[in-house]
């Protein structure tokens, strides 16, 4: 069943407010696990649910994930957060049986500039991934313009985890890889949901994951970069639901 625009606009709004406030959160010293709660805090007096927490048996609201983690990092008392750190959050919500999915990565203190580059040419790479989302293009066209500037920038792109359609559904077709070919894949249509969210590593793009079955690492130890939204395809383009205006 299609995904309403209101629905999905309202929850959104939730996961947007939340990740703005969270800059203030994230520092040094706070626990992984005290991110985790503050956020569920924040989205179930929103009036909304968490949507990551029991999905495929996940155990928490936030996905965190700390500089050589890549994805799906589960939050903990023992994971406190160090001056230097940068840290990715992923996190959904559900509201009025719809969903939202986003994820930002935050610097902790003193940062190293080669790192904040990697932020910076992340987040980018998301704009430009964005402005591809138009009726009559294609997914290959949004992973090509996330894949070049990227690379261009001297990272890589992650290749083992995609955006994706959400809606009615955390997971929803297409798949939306971060690297691809101009005018290949999946025609995006008018109407369409998309998350789109490239994962940027400062070295190889492969990865494994922990004996936990979540935590992906990459396998050189470089570190890496999330940011993602949840964007809604218009007849005039993308719009972004999961950014504070």
């Amino acid at each position: 069943m299609k995904a309403d625009f209101k629905k999905m606009k309202a929850v959104n709004a939730i996961i947007a407010d939340l990740l703005f406030e969270m800059k203030d959160v994230v520092r040094e010293g706070i626990s992984t696990k005290e991110l985790d709660d503050w956020a569920e805090d924040f989205i179930i007096k929103r009036g909304a649910k968490p949507g990551f927490k029991g999905l495929y048996g996940f155990p928490a609201t936030l996905c965190v994930s700390i500089n050589n983690e890549v994805v799906h990092g589960i939050p903990s008392k023992k994971r406190i957060l160090k001056d230097g750190d940068i840290v990715s959050v992923d996190v959904g919500a559900i509201l009025g049986g719809h969903n939202a999915d986003a994820a930002r990565t935050f610097a902790v203190g003193n940062v190293e500039e080669k790192y904040l580059k990697l932020m910076a040419v992340t987040k980018k790479s998301l704009e430009l991934g964005i402005e591809q989302a138009r009726p009559g293009n294609h997914v290959g066209d949004i992973g090509h313009a996330v894949q070049k500037y990227v690379e261009d920038n001297g990272f890589n792109v992650i290749r083992d985890f995609v955006g994706h359609g959400v809606g009615r559904k955390l997971h929803e077709p297409p798949e939306i890889p971060n690297y691809g070919t101009p005018g290949a894949g999946p025609l995006i249509r008018k109407g369409m949901f998309l998350a789109i969210e490239p994962m940027v590593v400062t070295g190889s793009w492969e990865v494994f994951v922990l004996a936990d079955n979540w935590t992906v690492v990459t396998k050189d130890g470089g570190y890496a970069a999330h940011f993602e939204n949840t964007i809604y395809v218009s007849g005039d383009g993308p719009i972004v639901l999961s950014e504070k205006q």
